[in-house]
């Protein structure tokens, strides 16, 4: 599995370590990902995800998942993101 954010994208990134002689040695930076189960509140379901502090305080920030996923660019969601996004949309869709 790769070391990727389910909502943002966020993967690991290259860079080096530079020591004070300025010798350059090879490193990465992994994403601070943690595995957090979030509720729609459309839906009224759980669903658990791999995400990153930074996309959590942004889920946050928008008001939770539902709104979050509508606004969400589906080039950065993984696959169940997705399809809970499709599910959002079709159920908004629908009329009541």
């Amino acid at each position: 599995m790769t070391r990727r954010c389910e909502l943002t994208g966020k993967m690991a990134q290259s860079g080096n370590n530079v020591s004070h002689a300025n010798n350059k040695t090879k490193r990465r930076f992994l994403p601070n990902l943690n595995m957090v189960s979030l509720t729609s509140e459309k839906l009224e379901k759980t669903f658990k995800f791999r995400v990153s502090a930074a996309a959590l305080r942004t889920v946050d920030k928008k008001g939770g998942l539902d709104l979050f996923l509508i606004k969400a660019d589906e080039k950065k969601l993984s696959t169940a993101a997705l399809k809970i996004k499709k599910d959002l949309e079709s159920l908004q869709n629908t009329p009541q």
